[in-house]
């Protein structure tokens, strides 16, 4: 069979979903260079998660970024070769915005392809809203998608909208 790579950029700040996103996705078991954290009681990623599935004749590669500033430099090399990013940001914790914004500002200004907005922790109470967030970011709000992380059809939801807007591109 001839198939196509597809790679994707899971981007984010530090515990927006992003190793949970692509373990919800990925069809082969996950790299993952998580540590625990120790100003939380979770682990983050110091380089980089690695996943991957299949559709139909595309290898879609599931690459997932640092979120923590200073591993910011993985941040260009991870998005080389992109097809589009997943942007996530928990629709908890609003101070957790201007880092998705530098974020968001760093991809795009390196690399400017499809990009869709995740809103994730919806489950919790007060929860920013996805129209809320994409105005923060001066995003459409058309591009901001409420996900549970942990859902597989939430978390392919995502994945589609981010290659209906590859597909308008």
């Amino acid at each position: 069979m001839n198939e196509t790579a597809i790679k994707i950029l899971v981007a984010g700040p530090s515990g927006a979903g992003k190793t949970t996103l692509i373990q919800t996705l990925s069809q082969s078991p996950v790299v993952n260079t998580d540590v625990p954290c120790s100003t939380a009681n979770r682990s983050t990623t110091v380089a980089m998660d690695f996943g991957q599935l299949q559709l139909d004749q595309y290898a879609i590669h599931l690459f997932g970024a640092p979120g923590q500033e200073r591993f910011d430099f993985t941040w260009e090399i991870l998005l080389d070769g992109a097809l589009g990013v997943l942007l996530l940001v928990s629709g908890k914790d609003a101070t957790h915005f201007p880092q998705a914004r530098r974020i968001y500002d760093y991809l795009l200004s390196r690399n400017p392809v499809p990009l869709v907005l995740g809103i994730t922790h919806q489950d919790h109470p007060n929860c920013w809203e996805g129209k809320e967030v994409a105005s923060y970011l001066d995003l459409d709000p058309a591009a901001a998608v409420p996900i549970n992380a942990t859902s597989l059809e939430s978390a392919a939801n995502l994945l589609a909208r981010l290659f209906d807007c590859v597909e308008r591109a």
